[in-house]
């Protein structure tokens, strides 16, 4: 899927300037890898460039205007050390207005929702659920995640997002973006428990490669205080021979309501050629 540039999409990078500062803090360092990688090829649940998303660059433009100042509510407590619930009922409203993208609608009331009571209840039962021994626990408690024997449990960023000329000749390429709590195997070599994967593709690109232009994750425990940034990086277990390119990192969260912004750029062998292009920013919400 290929989207035209735009001046809105360009400011929607701009906006990452502002969103970074929200959630960083004095950066932790990334995390040891949990174990030795596998020697064979990681799969995850990605879908191809043909069954990409659409994106519209309207919608990331009013994810952009809003989104840094609803999650720097979530960086600056009241006098009671919780989040800014009347910033969360304003952009709750604002959200209901007609002239908003139904997509952007969608995202805030998310965002709003994790941020809030029903996000703090959602973690308590998650949180509970994996203290619980598996003799005592019921199908129906399970978090609302995917599960399966040989799939990773993974929990979807809010909304995707375009790279902009990450393609030969200019064209631009979807982006999605995941993260997994740990103890699991993905992304390769694995999150620890108190850990979170993080996994950028870029659909329709060739493999990643290293690169001097990083890409880069910003995340904030708003249960925890705690927040760090780092680099994702190639893997060499995940989408390595043929792509599409796909960039990785672990990150010592710990436990509770984790809100990342992936941004920055991307490297790929794509079609003969090392491209390098700048993605919009994009924002997650995980249960780690």
């Amino acid at each position: 899927m290929r989207l035209a540039r735009s001046r809105r999409t360009a400011a929607v990078i701009a906006a990452a300037a502002v969103i970074t500062p929200a959630l960083l803090m004095p950066a932790t360092a990334s995390a040891e890898p949990a174990a030795d990688a596998p020697s064979s090829q990681q799969e995850l649940p990605i879908p191809d460039a043909a069954h990409a998303p659409k994106v519209e660059p309207e919608v990331l433009e009013s994810l952009g205007a809003l989104t840094p100042a609803l999650i720097g509510s979530a960086a600056t407590r009241d006098s009671d050390g919780k989040v800014n619930t009347d910033l969360l009922a304003q952009v709750r409203k604002l959200a209901d207005n007609p002239a908003v993208p139904v997509e952007a609608q969608d995202v805030w009331r998310s965002l709003v929702d994790f941020l809030g009571e029903p996000g703090a209840k959602e973690a308590a039962k998650t949180l509970s659920l994996d203290a619980t021994p598996a003799a005592e626990k019921k199908k129906s408690d399970a978090p609302d995640i995917p599960t399966g024997p040989n799939k990773p449990r993974i929990q979807q960023f809010l909304y995707p997002t375009i790279g902009l000329g990450c393609m030969p000749g200019g064209g631009n390429s979807v982006g999605m973006a995941l993260a997994t709590a740990g103890p699991q195997a993905a992304p390769a070599p694995g999150p620890k428990r108190g850990q979170a994967g993080y996994v950028y593709t870029s659909l329709g690109t060739g493999p990643a490669v290293k690169s001097g232009q990083k890409l880069f994750v910003t995340w904030l425990n708003i249960d925890n205080g705690r927040t760090g940034q780092q680099a994702l990086l190639p893997n060499p277990k995940i989408n390595a021979v043929k792509g599409p390119g796909t960039f990785t990192g672990i990150a010592n969260t710990g436990r509770g309501r984790v809100v990342s912004t992936i941004y920055g750029t991307v490297t790929t062998k794509t079609k003969g050629k090392t491209v390098s292009c700048m993605i919009a920013p994009t924002i997650g919400t995980a249960i780690i």
